[in-house]
């Protein structure tokens, strides 16, 4: 059975800035890292892979230098690296990028001949932060989606079975599921791992397969830019009010708070 981990390289936000003319992010020099959320994605689909026997596959959508994400994925222990690039795959939304995703996942099965058990995912990806694609994959596999999970409570191979633990707000919800199963997961969910010496320089030389729209054969305008419904028309830095240091919060707590109120019913934000 297959466990298939979806991870995405993105540019590190911390780093990202916008052009004011363009208004378009300078990409020039900007380093790239994996999807934060991905990498627990990533590590929850090699512990499957520890201790129940599956095979791991880690699958990426991107440009040809998102072969970098991946070859981190082998370094870690993944038994397969796919990347799914073609031209006709660039400007997808979130729509356009599921219909390639679950096209390949299915085409994995293929391929390996095993049953697709699990797929895990981030619950979003930080440069977008939408979290529709995890459930867009799920809706066009039919697989069982199960969001925002926090832990993996029990999975019983044979009866085809997983019980998860998922994070809401102020509360947790435990939802059983038959197999096969979209995951999307935060980042409580586990400790992602690293590489050993050896795995990472055995990475640097390991196949990654690279699949066009060739080996996929879907509509060209099903896919992405022709495929997109949605398109970012404009990005842009939005502007903050410079904060204020007030009082001293330290030696006199009450006569800072004091203050605040002030400045609040002063500003109309603060009803008596």
């Amino acid at each position: 059975m297959l466990a298939i981990a979806c991870i995405k390289q993105v540019p590190d936000t911390t780093q990202v800035q916008i052009d004011p003319v363009t208004n378009t992010l300078v990409r020039e020099g900007i380093p790239f890292i994996v999807n934060p959320y991905d990498t627990h994605a990533l590590e929850e689909s090699l512990r499957v892979k520890d201790r129940y026997g599956f095979r791991s596959v880690a699958l990426s959508m991107g440009p040809p230098n998102a072969e970098a994400a991946l070859r981190k994925a082998l370094g870690l222990g993944v038994d397969e690296a796919i990347l799914c690039s073609d031209r006709c795959f660039g400007g997808a939304d979130t729509l356009s990028t599921s219909n390639v995703l679950a096209a390949a996942i299915r085409k994995i099965g293929e391929e390996i001949g095993e049953e697709v058990g699990i797929v895990f995912c981030g619950k979003q990806t930080i440069d977008g932060d939408t979290a529709q694609v995890g459930p867009g994959i799920a809706v066009r596999l039919g697989f069982t989606q199960l969001t925002l999970v926090d832990r993996i409570e029990a999975l019983d191979v044979a009866a085809r079975r997983i019980r998860v633990r998922r994070k809401l707000e102020g509360r947790y919800e435990i939802v059983e599921a038959p197999l096969p199963v979209l995951i999307t997961v935060v980042r409580e969910l586990n400790r992602p791992r690293y590489p050993s010496v050896p795995m990472r320089l055995a990475s640097a030389t390991a196949a990654v397969k690279l699949w066009t729209n060739d080996l996929l054969k879907l509509d060209p305008n099903s896919v992405g830019l022709k495929g997109s419904p949605t398109w970012v028309s404009r990005i842009f830095s939005p502007e903050r009010a410079k904060g204020e240091i007030i009082g001293d919060g330290v030696n006199d707590p009450v006569g800072t708070a004091h203050l605040l109120i002030d400045k609040l019913l002063a500003k109309d934000l603060l009803a008596v």
